[in-house]
């Protein structure tokens, strides 16, 4: 913030960021710390969580730093900043696992159908003693 200076009435305002071809355009803009996290999600559901602290700092009136590479038409649907906690562990709606940038599958058996099994196996216990 110390980086801006301050406008009079009618001013121009001060430039934040060189939006060009390459860059795209801008999708959020955050004030952060170093003790948060960004997490990034794109439309086809990918996740990213990044500490901040492990991103480069750079002036502004930049073309800024690529955090996340998008394949195709997908787009960048939501960015938020969180707090850091050091070896936390998230479930998405998926079932994934996603722990310092690595998916890892989940066991994703319905608890119903392990019921099911254990009614089924009393059923036949109860027959056996008839």
């Amino acid at each position: 913030i110390e980086d801006y200076r301050v406008t009079n009435r009618g001013g121009k305002g001060v430039k934040t960021i060189n939006v060009t071809e390459k860059t795209g355009q801008l999708v959020s803009i955050k004030d952060v710390t170093d003790s948060e996290d960004l997490m990034i999600i794109n439309r086809s559901g990918i996740v990213i969580r990044i500490p901040v602290s492990a991103l480069r700092v750079m002036g502004r009136a930049t073309q800024g730093v690529r955090l996340i590479s998008l394949k195709g038409d997908d787009e960048i649907a939501s960015v938020t900043k969180i707090d850091h906690e050091e070896d936390e562990e998230e479930i998405d709606l998926e079932g994934v696992i996603v722990t310092d940038g690595e998916e890892v599958e989940a066991d994703t058996t319905p608890e119903a159908e392990e019921s099911e099994e254990e009614n089924d196996s009393e059923g036949e216990d109860e027959k056996e003693e008839n």
